[in-house]
C-alpha cells in the first residue's frame, strides 16, 4: 500500500480501536503520523505500544475541538492528510447520554473542519491539490434494512440513535464543507468492525472476554439482529486506499460482506474458545448466552454493498469471518495484560443502563 504520496498524517482518535489500527499500519510502513486523542475511557496508548518509540510517530493528547491546539499541530508538522476517526461510538452510552456525543462527533468535527479550512486555504500548488481530508463514518447512520436489500452510497439516511445520528450529522458538515468551500474531502461508512485491541463493551471482545471467565454471555433481545461484520485490518487497508485513490467529494461504503446474527457470532465465538481452552470449568461456553431486554430503537439489520470500493478502486477484505474471529479469539487469548489494563477503570464490562424505562432493573 502506497503511503509516501500523502506525506505526513494527521490522524485524530487514533488511540482508540480502529485509529490505532490506522496509526499500527502507517507507522510500520514509514509514514510520518501525529496522532492527536483525547483518551477518553476507550482510548488506550497501550494499543500503540509496537509504534510508540519509532521516530516517524507523534503522539499529542487533546482534543479535536481545540481549535488554538489543531492549528498548532497543522502548522508546525504542516500534514497532507487528515484522517478523522475521533468519535464517541458507543450505541447504548448514546442513549444514555446523548449530549457526549453531538459535542465530539458534531461540533468536534465542526470544529476540526474549520481549522482544516483555514489550512488548506494557505497552501499552494502541489501541496494544496494534493490534501485530504478523510472522516470515517458509519452505516448507521442510514438506519435498519429489512430482510433483504444492503445500504449504497446513495442509500437516504435514517438515524435511529443518538449515536448514529450525531454521526450523520457530522457526514453532513463533511459533505457541506466540500460542496461550499471545496475543501477536499472524502467520507467512508463502514459496516461492524472487530479483532484485536477493540474495548471490550462491544459484542465481540465481550463475549470472548466473559467466556473464558465463566460469565453470563448477555445477547439483546432474541439475539436475530444483523450486522455485517468487518475486520478492523481490512477497514483500514480500505481506507488507505481511498486515500490514495479515491475520487475527491465521494463517499465509500466499506464492509465485509459478512452479515451474521448476534446469536451465531456468540456460538461461533463459544465454539471456538471450546476449541482453544478445552480445560475451562465452565464448558461449553454456549451454556452461558442469556438473553436480556432488547435496547431501545436496536436496528434489526445493517449490511453494506462495497460495490463501489470494489469495482472503482479494485479493494476486497483479505479476512473471512472464520479467519478473522479465529484470529480475533486467540489475540484476547494471548493478551490478557492488555485487557487487565484497559479495564482497570470503571468499566467492568456490565450492561449499560439504558434509557428504556419499562426494563425496571438491568438485566
Amino acid at each position: 500500500m502506497t503511503t509516501g504520496s500523502h506525506g505526513t498524517y494527521l490522524v485524530t482518535g487514533g488511540a482508540g480501536f480502529i485509529g490505532s489500527c490506522f496509526v499500527r499500519q502507517l507507522v510500520t510502513d514509514n509514514a510520518r503520523v501525529v496522532n492527536l486523542d483525547r483518551l477518553t475511557y476507550a482510548g488506550n496508548l497501550d494499543s500503540l505500544d509496537e509504534v510508540a518509540d519509532y521516530a516517524n510517530y507523534v503522539f499529542v493528547q487533546g482534543d479535536i475541538g481545540n481549535t488554538a491546539l489543531v492549528t498548532r499541530l497543522l502548522n508546525e508538522y504542516r500534514p497532507a492528510t487528515i484522517v478523522n476517526f475521533a468519535a464517541e461510538s458507543h450505541v447504548d452510552r448514546s442513549i444514555d447520554g446523548p449530549r457526549d456525543f453531538v459535542q465530539t462527533n458534531v461540533v468536534g468535527t465542526f470544529e476540526l473542519l474549520m481549522s482544516a479550512r483555514a489550512y488548506w486555504d494557505q497552501l499552494t500548488g502541489p501541496q494544496r491539490d494534493e490534501f485530504r481530508f478523510l472522516h470515517v463514518s458509519t452505516d448507521e447512520v442510514y438506519g435498519s434494512l429489512g430482510s433483504t436489500g444492503k445500504f449504497t452510497e446513495t442509500t437516504a439516511y435514517s438515524p435511529n440513535s443518538p449515536y448514529s445520528a450525531s454521526k450523520a450529522a457530522s457526514d453532513h458538515f463533511v459533505r457541506a464543507f466540500h460542496h461550499t468551500y471545496g475543501l477536499p474531502v472524502l467520507t467512508t461508512n463502514c459496516s461492524n468492525n472487530y479483532g484485536p485491541y477493540q474495548f471490550p463493551e462491544k459484542l465481540i471482545p465481550l463475549i470472548i472476554l466473559n467466556a473464558l471467565e465463566g460469565k453470563h454471555l448477555p445477547i439483546y433481545g432474541d439475539g436475530q439482529n444483523i450486522r455485517d461484520w468487518l475486520y478492523v485490518e481490512d477497514h483500514c487497508r480500505a481506507i488507505r486506499l481511498v486515500l490514495d485513490k479515491g475520487t475527491v467529494g465521494a463517499v465509500y461504503n466499506i464492509g465485509g460482506d459478512c452479515e451474521r446474527t448476534n446469536i451465531v457470532v456468540a456460538k461461533e465465538i463459544c465454539r471456538i474458545i471450546d476449541e482453544l481452552r478445552p480445560d475451562l470449568p465452565h464448558a461449553p461456553c454456549e451454556s452461558l448466552i442469556q438473553f436480556v431486554h432488547d435496547r431501545p430503537g436496536h436496528d434489526r439489520r445493517y449490511a453494506i454493498d462495497c460495490t463501489k470500493l470494489q469495482t472503482e478502486l479494485d479493494w476486497k477484505p483479505q479476512e473471512s469471518f472464520e479467519s478473522g474471529l479465529q484470529r480475533t479469539v486467540q489475540w484476547y487469548l494471548s493478551n490478557s495484560q492488555w485487557v487487565e489494563r484497559v479495564t482497570s477503570g470503571k468499566y467492568r464490562r456490565e450492561r449499560l443502563r439504558t434509557l428504556d424505562q419499562t426494563a425496571g432493573k438491568e438485566n
